[in-house]
């Protein structure tokens, strides 16, 4: 706490700001976008690493949070302070954090997977200003957000190989995603089946189950995804940029009306935080990954005389 207590005497309004700012880099809505985005228009191997790195991240740091169940700073230390506008999103357990989890995941792949020095950099800067932010706003220990650097950073060194041999292998990019699914079962059925002790958090466990179906929905997803695509999409990344423009936007609008246009029929007929979840997670990434994909040839013929990008 006494280095928490070190910030909390740096606080300036204009500092609250900034790091109010910067902190949203590490949010899960701009992580599937940018994910999304790299699928789509830049790589896709790249965005499978990034998206899965984001997932396994994610069930790690729930698992770890409910294991551990420790409070955030201002719960355990009543005398210690937050940027207030912080407080809203900092709900669930403290340990460890999930938005430095998300960033470095994120941004330390797209460092380790691209050779361009100057995306590299912010990418590596954000590694370490996302975390950062966390530990200002009051909301993280300096615990929390080491150990999530360092599981996104083994996530980032261990899947890059496999994803690089799997642009050349399916049978290495079968092998990823069957065990990502496995652990994503394997994860749920803990969560789901585990008695935790009388005291812990009833909205953190909610929480954590949700997020057990969402990932399990996204890895089946996944799968039918990849199967789509190399039997028979094919689908390349290049069009000229206007076209890239149009690609990302209508990528992003689909997959978003796919995501609130079933939650009320779903969740009549399934339990919206369980099998629900589950499915319209896996139709938003089939609708997004296998469905979209398929207009990309006609997206790639505009402005061919034009160039590329």
């Amino acid at each position: 706490m006494s280095f928490l207590y070190f910030l909390e005497g740096l606080r300036n309004p204009v500092l609250d700001a900034v790091f109010s700012f910067i902190t949203l880099f590490g949010e899960e809505t701009l992580f599937m976008v940018i994910g999304m985005v790299f699928f789509w228009c830049v790589n896709k191997y790249e965005g499978y690493y990034l998206l899965s790195t984001g997932f396994v991240g994610t069930m790690i740091n729930q698992f770890l949070k409910m294991c551990f169940r420790i409070p955030r700073p201002w719960v355990k230390d009543p005398n210690f302070t937050i940027v207030e506008s912080a407080r809203e999103a900092a709900t669930g357990y403290s340990f460890p954090s999930g938005h430095t989890q998300t960033s470095v995941g994120l941004f330390g792949g797209i460092a380790r997977w691209n050779k361009n020095n100057i995306m590299r950099i912010i990418g590596i800067v954000l590694c370490v200003l996302v975390p950062l932010s966390r530990m200002y706003l009051g909301v993280h220990t300096p615990a929390d957000v080491g150990v999530s650097i360092v599981v996104a950073a083994i996530l980032i060194f261990a899947l890059h190989p496999v994803f690089k041999r799997a642009e050349k292998s399916p049978k290495v990019m079968y092998a990823f995603l069957f065990s990502m699914t496995a652990i994503m079962i394997a994860y749920t059925i803990f969560i789901n089946l585990w008695q935790f002790p009388a005291d812990a958090d009833p909205h953190n466990l909610e929480s954590a189950i949700k997020n057990g179906y969402t990932l399990l929905g996204c890895a089946f997803g996944f799968l039918v995804v990849y199967t789509v695509d190399l039997k028979w999409t094919k689908f390349d990344t290049k069009a000229v940029w206007w076209a890239q423009l149009i690609k990302a936007g209508g990528g992003l609008l689909i997959v978003l009306l796919v995501k609130e246009g079933l939650k009320a029929p779903l969740g009549a007929i399934f339990d919206e935080n369980t099998v629900a979840r589950c499915i319209r997670y896996f139709l938003m990434v089939v609708a997004g990954g296998a469905l979209w994909p398929m207009t990309f040839k006609w997206f790639a013929k505009l402005g061919q005389d034009k160039g590329n990008i």
